[in-house]
């Protein structure tokens, strides 16, 4: 009878613990579906936030320059001018139809993201912020929608979710410039004429037949890309959309015997008379916005910044931000970011010649929050930046001992724009160091200012490219040296000693 009793007793207390652990798995359940939802009201909010301010900043910006009146033409013009890299906006348009652009850009990514069945994700914010800031600069109310829509027509052929895939519909805008070329200039050529509305049937079809083709082939080589870097670059798509680019390029230009074509310009008086610099305007903007995300951030977090300092030893190598610390952290994350890139391009006008706050710096501020959400953060981007001031340095020291002068400052308009996407590589300095770290900056700064022109310019994600292409030199050599990656990121300093010197190892006895 007491063997029997305690048997029981055994199989009730193993039928309690399965209960009890069945209840804990689903309120674990329950706990992660909660965290997931509130997460996208806040990307969602995030969007729409953004999108707001780009369109009151829009009115604001007719004001402070005199626009007022022929922001609608601005925009007008923006859209039926073709637009390789760095098109600026601003010139073309003005600084209020660009605000206008983006803002109108942001809405529709806005209404996919709200109305479409199901949860938006971190990488949905990074999809949102790419399609915004290249709003300043090569993309357009009109010229996005071919792009983005096409891979709709794969997803429903595949009957795959529409929501989860909607960053690659996003990612694929980055082939914007292909379709305002092909319906406004590729047909046209010598016939075309800046400011005219012209199209030919030609040029119809290849911007249709082009975005079908962009609708299968994007969502099949982004995958692939992933392992070209193995996660060491955040702007996945850049590698494998700069080589898919690099081809249709050739193969529409040189392939064809056609010269290529540079990006437009318009003598803009505005513009002009503010000397291609609207940095008072871009630094009470920027730095309100990004005040006003940590505030957010700070509210939503419970009234406190507590988990931040956790998210900042983070090593950002594959990972989401939002699912590990929340999307209230992310929003601080967002604003402290953006206050030192700000801060930085700022410092670097302020001390060296060459580009001010001209639209394409608007454009890679904004371009530099991407991945806030999914791996960046300032402690692993600072050696990535300063990997390219490294090159400046090193580049004026030999022209000094050649008795010329340097060309480029880190100021020019394509180092601006190198520095904002090579800040993909942080998790090569999370989970390597920060000399790996300085290392990626280097090479990636080197190359910056060429890749453009593998794809003329018709591939927004350059700075991504350029990103990858550095990956793939660097991670076989960090690899082959360093067989121990990090967990977490340890407390960073430069030692310049420990830069340059040999480390010497336990020695071997005799």
């Amino acid at each position: 009878m007491k063997a029997n009793t305690k048997t029981n007793r055994k199989a009730q207390t193993k039928a309690e613990r399965r209960v009890r652990a069945e209840i804990s798995r689903e309120a674990q359940a329950r706990a992660a579906l909660a965290q997931q939802s509130k997460n996208s009201r806040i990307i969602n909010g995030i969007a729409l936030g953004f999108s707001l301010s780009f369109l009151l900043a829009s009115f604001a910006a007719s004001l402070y320059n005199g626009e007022w009146g022929s922001v609608f033409h601005g925009w007008y013009l923006i859209m039926i001018s073709p637009c390789p890299l760095v098109t600026d906006y601003f010139s073309i348009g003005g600084l209020g139809s660009a605000f206008l652009n983006a803002g109108a850009c942001g809405m529709a990514c806005w209404l996919f993201m709200t109305r479409l069945k199901g949860e938006s994700h971190a990488n949905t914010l990074a999809g949102y912020f790419l399609v915004v800031a290249h709003a300043f600069y090569g993309l357009n109310f009109l010229n996005m929608w071919p792009c983005f829509l096409a891979p709709f027509i794969y997803l429903k052929h595949r009957k795959l979710n529409y929501k989860s895939n909607l960053p690659v519909c996003m990612f694929a805008t980055s082939f914007s410039p292909f379709i305002s070329e092909f319906l406004f200039r590729y047909t046209q050529r010598q016939a075309y004429q800046f400011g005219e509305l012209s199209l030919t049937l030609s040029g119809v079809l290849l911007a249709i037949l082009f975005s079908i083709m962009l609708g299968y082939v994007v969502p099949a080589i982004l995958p692939g890309a992933h392992a070209w870097h193995k996660g060491y670059n955040l702007y996945n798509g850049g590698l494998a959309f700069g080589i898919l680019g690099f081809f249709i390029y050739n193969f529409m230009y040189k392939t064809m015997g056609l010269h290529s074509v540079g990006r437009v310009t318009r003598n803009n008086p505005i513009y002009n008379n503010f000397q291609h610099n609207y940095q008072l305007f871009g630094t009470v903007f920027f730095l309100l916005v990004f005040l006003f995300c940590i505030l957010a951030g700070f509210y939503l977090n419970g009234k406190s910044f507590h988990g931040f300092r956790a998210l900042l030893k983070d090593t950002g190598y594959r990972s989401d931000f939002s699912e590990k610390y929340g999307m209230p952290l992310c929003l601080v994350n967002i604003g402290c970011y953006g206050i030192l890139f700000l801060l930085y391009l700022n410092v670097i006008i302020l001390f060296n010649s060459g580009s001010g706050f001209t639209g394409p710096t608007f454009g890679v501020l904004l371009a530099a929050l991407t991945f806030t959400s999914m791996g960046q953060h300032p402690k692993n981007v600072w050696p990535i930046v300063l990997g390219y001031q490294i090159l400046y340095f090193v580049t004026s020291f030999f022209c000094q001992i050649n008795g010329r002068g340097i060309t480029w400052s880190i100021s020019t308009q394509s180092y601006i724009n190198g520095v904002a996407f090579a800040t993909g590589l942080c998790p090569i300095v999370g989970r390597y160091g920060v000399r790996a770290g300085m290392a990626a900056g280097f090479l990636c700064a080197s190359m910056c200012t060429a890749t453009s022109a593998l794809h003329g310019g018709f591939v927004l994600y350059n700075g991504g490219f350029t990103a990858g292409i550095t990956a793939l030199i660097l991670l076989p050599i960090l690899e082959h040296y360093v067989k121990e990656t990090r967990k977490v990121m340890k407390p960073q300093r430069i030692n310049l000693r420990a830069m340059i010197a040999i480390e010497e190892g336990p020695k071997e006895e005799a």
